[in-house]
């Protein structure tokens, strides 16, 4: 019987490689792979490891897991490019700062930055197309701006 932490970074590789849509896709992905685990167990590791879901040009729904810094840089078209499309604009007052993206994206992004635990930001609250990003005191518009692309670089060509 495999680990959890063996499990997990199965998750993390099939998710990275696959266009994965469903927990009943990931469980049959990971029964080929040898491990035998339950929906709820899927679940819970799902949750562990911050995956989420966010929409696809062709295919619906797909898995991501937000980039903790750690992962090797993906090839242009990958699935982390996927959230600089859903975004729309970035209007700010005062320390708040409010993102509008595309319908389904919010949640996702809003989750990515806040695992990014960049300084300048203290945290944010989503909807389905709207971002509220608090801005820590202190810092200006451009350190928000510049904090923002460090998570997500494919937003650098949308300021």
């Amino acid at each position: 019987m495999k680990n959890r932490v063996q499990r997990q970074l199965e998750i993390r590789r099939i998710i990275a490689k696959e266009d994965v849509h469903s927990q009943e896709e990931l469980l049959a992905a990971l029964k080929i792979k040898g491990f035998e685990l339950t929906q709820a167990t899927l679940s819970r590791d799902l949750k562990f490891l911050q995956v989420a879901k966010v929409p696809h040009p062709v295919n619906g729904y797909i898995y991501i897991i937000p980039n903790d810094g750690q992962e090797e840089s993906k090839p242009v078209g990958s699935k982390d490019n996927f959230l600089a499309e859903g975004f729309l604009g970035l209007d700010f007052s005062g320390n708040l700062a409010v993102m509008k993206t595309l319908p389904g994206y919010a949640s996702t992004i809003a989750a990515v930055i806040d695992s990014a635990k960049q300084w300048e930001i203290l945290g944010t609250i989503a909807g389905d197309d709207t971002v509220l990003i608090i801005r820590r005191e202190g810092t200006t518009n451009s350190d928000l701006i510049n904090a923002l692309v460090s998570i997500i670089p494919k937003l650098k060509n949308k300021f």
